[in-house]
């Protein structure tokens, strides 16, 4: 186990399509990932705590006119959609190995295009609101990085990461707020592509309905 995972970290280091604290580029593309990483103009879609990355790999095979920027900081996980976009010659597919609450340093104002945050930690404790993904705190990390009216996608099992979410929002007027608490039985399931995460088939398979917000700030 201990060989197999420091061979995916030797390789992870060697991959263009990987970005980790220990890379030259690492800290110096803000503002330039279009034309450094990409090498094109496209708009740049995040996928914050992408895990393996199902949800990276899945967009980018179904726009290949997007650019695609996997964020997690477990480098086991990223190996895997990492390996994905290799073999299938994605090459508007990349990964970022970092925290998220560093999100904000590694993008300039207005870079972003969209954002997709895809079962995040629910952090149900009261002592852990601040690290919630839509709290405030990451809220205006996102309205910094994102063009304005850029779109924010929260998908969860978690009904009380949803209704925290949805508050939130309210509170803040947040535009364009469309929202479902069972969304394989509204009319929102094209919003989400098709694509689902290996957490997703498992809740689906409990019978656990899954969230899905959509938000501009």
């Amino acid at each position: 186990m201990a060989r197999t995972k420091l061979r995916k970290f030797n390789e992870l280091a060697e991959r263009e399509n990987v970005i980790e604290p220990d890379d030259a580029q690492f800290g110096q593309l803000a503002g330039k990932w279009r034309e450094e990483q990409f090498e094109n103009n496209n708009p740049i879609v995040l996928e914050l705590g992408c895990g393996r990355g199902e949800y990276t790999v899945g967009m980018g095979r179904l726009f290949p006119d997007k650019n695609f920027i996997g964020v997690d900081i477990k480098g086991s996980r990223i190996w895997k959609g990492s390996t994905m976009a290799i073999e299938e010659g994605l090459y508007n597919v990349a990964f970022l190995r970092l925290i998220i609450e560093s999100i904000g340093s590694q993008f300039a104002e207005g870079e972003v295009d969209e954002i997709w945050i895809t079962f995040p930690d629910p952090r149900p404790k009261d002592r852990d609101i601040k690290r919630r993904l839509t709290s405030p705190r990451f809220l205006e990390i996102y309205k910094r990085i994102l063009k304005p009216g850029g779109l924010v996608h929260l998908k969860t099992d978690n009904q009380c990461l949803y209704e925290y979410t949805l508050e939130t929002l309210l509170e803040r007027q947040a535009k364009n707020l469309i929202c479902t608490a069972d969304l394989y039985t509204s009319d929102l399931q094209n919003h989400t592509m098709g694509i689902y995460t290996t957490y997703e088939k498992r809740y689906l398979e409990e019978g656990i309905p899954i969230k899905y917000l959509q938000f501009s700030m």
